[in-house]
């Protein structure tokens, strides 16, 4: 009998919500939330032995120690196949699954299989790595997504022919082969074929996909600086200490704005930030090294522009999905364009 492993987090380990996403890494025997759908779905011939859970905010903060604590866990397990999540569109969550999936494919050579919606950053992250499906974007899909994984292992393991990535289902790893068709076609009469559809306005695959880029066009520069009015804008998660907008850590879907007017610098112990994905240490101490009022202020003392925005807007970039960054740089931008502001220092980390 062959043996698997399934990882998730905190919320479908059944440890907790929000509240729980600093949890540690844990190994349990058996069966633990989705690892009873996947074990149904997998039948009798393949075992899930364990269930390994980590919080979706312990695994973003500290990656390199989940990491290896889990593999730890790992060591001295029999594995025969690895599946992590499904994730959606939770952007932590196929994060996580894509570290740990990535370093157990590198340690013990053994396929690697999650599922993500197209929105989940661990897609572009991790799909040259393991086999990430298709899926849907909240657990509404669940079994849906679960059964992908699961019948992709099965033919894994019993050895069965693969087909392309699209045919199967799974995001492309950028990994070509050599098929051979039958009955033989020349690569001229391919493209020739493809040619004439393309001129006819016909429907054709290309045999060399060129993924899609998102080409935002350059803004004209601003004619005078010292006229202008400058907004501040991050993606640092710089806010003030109670966090009044709930902003989420990682994986953000909330932006906030914040007044601005009568100050020279942001204080520690005033503002913070919320941010998962690096050490709070230097921007807690100085939020300044993030959001850059006391450079701006002395820019408009020495007439450099003309001033400095009454507000700035912040929002946390770590896991945050490419659908809700662009909504929330919409509602930014409006605000922006209401207060006629002319340019935006715009700081990540």
């Amino acid at each position: 009998m062959k043996k698997a492993i399934l990882y998730i987090n905190q919320f479908f380990g059944q440890i907790g919500g929000e509240e729980e996403a600093d949890f540690a890494p844990e190994i349990k025997e058996g069966l633990v939330g989705p690892a009873m759908e996947l074990q149904k779905q997998l039948g009798e011939d393949i075992e899930i032995t364990h269930t390994v859970i980590c919080g979706d905010n312990y695994m973003g903060s500290n990656t390199e120690e989940a990491v290896n604590t889990i593999i730890g866990f790992l060591e001295d397990k029999e594995i025969d196949i690895f599946f992590a999540g499904p994730a959606f569109r939770a952007g932590r969550y196929g994060s996580a699954c894509g570290h740990i999936g990535k370093a157990v494919k590198e340690k013990f050579d053994v396929p690697v299989i999650s599922s993500m919606n197209e929105e989940n950053p661990g897609v572009e992250m991790f799909r040259e790595h393991i086999y990430i499906f298709k899926g849907g974007a909240s657990a509404a899909a669940m079994r849906k997504d679960i059964k992908k994984m699961a019948e992709f292992g099965r033919r894994i393991l019993k050895g069965d022919t693969l087909g392309s990535a699209d045919e199967e289902g799974y995001y492309g790893r950028g990994i070509r082969r050599q098929v051979w068709l039958e009955p033989p076609i020349t690569a001229a009469d391919r493209v020739i074929d493809m040619l004439l559809k393309k001129i006819h306005g016909e429907p054709f695959q290309t045999e060399l996909p060129i993924p899609d880029q998102d080409m935002v066009p350059i803004a004209e520069p601003i004619k005078d600086l010292s006229k202008a009015k400058i907004a501040i804008v991050t993606s640092g998660g710089i806010v003030p200490v109670d966090n009044p907008d709930r902003i989420q850590s990682a994986s953000a879907t909330r932006w906030g704005k914040y007044d601005i007017s009568d100050t020279d610098r942001l204080e520690p112990k005033v503002f913070k930030t919320i941010h998962a994905g690096f050490d709070p240490a230097a921007a807690n101490n100085d939020p300044n090294v993030i959001v850059p009022l006391d450079v701006m202020r002395e820019f408009e003392r020495e007439g450099k522009i003309g001033k400095v925005h009454d507000y700035f807007y912040s929002t946390v970039g770590t896991g945050t999905t490419e659908g809700e960054a662009a909504r929330m740089a919409r509602e930014i931008v409006v605000d922006l364009q209401d207060a006629n502001v002319d340019g935006v220092i715009l700081i990540s980390t």
